[in-house]
């Protein structure tokens, strides 16, 4: 069966890509959760003006994290835990933590944004990097203190 995609869907194409996939996986699958329609002419027509209005919302929102990127270029975070005698922590900071501190700060940003690759354990200073778009990241440093 013949589809258009409307959506990007992992291991099969990408948004207004025609594809040739089995009759089962597209009535059981991509048509019922709307990520694709059938390779129609109107629905040609139609996913063209969706794809253009796509690419239109995708720049625009690429440079507000272009500019967010420039803004949270030299931002610091510190945050402070209890820690043992060999400045082990005591529990880790996660990126849940860092979201926080940022609110405090007055940047609303989502934890899954943050990319952690694991959570911070010890004390020290610490660059972690922001994926604000899919071509956007920047690094903010996180200084985690001894609480008193």
């Amino acid at each position: 069966m013949e589809l258009i995609l409307r959506e990007d869907v992992e291991k099969l194409g990408h948004r207004g890509q025609m594809v040739k996939v089995a009759d089962g996986y597209a009535r059981n699958f991509l048509l019922p959760k709307r990520l694709a329609v059938l390779a129609t002419d109107a629905n040609k027509k139609i996913v063209e003006q969706e794809r253009h209005a796509h690419l239109r919302r995708e720049a625009k929102l690429s440079s507000d994290a272009s500019d967010l990127a420039k803004l949270m270029g030299d931002v610091t975070v510190t945050i402070s835990q209890k820690a043992g005698d060999n400045d082990q922590l005591f529990g880790s900071v996660t990126s849940k933590d860092i979201a926080e501190a940022l609110e405090k700060q007055g940047y609303t940003i989502e934890r899954r944004k943050i990319a952690l690759e694991e959570p911070i354990r010890s004390l020290g200073e610490f660059k972690v990097p922001l994926r604000l778009h899919r071509d956007v990241t920047a690094e903010i440093t996180v200084q985690v203190t001894k609480e008193e």
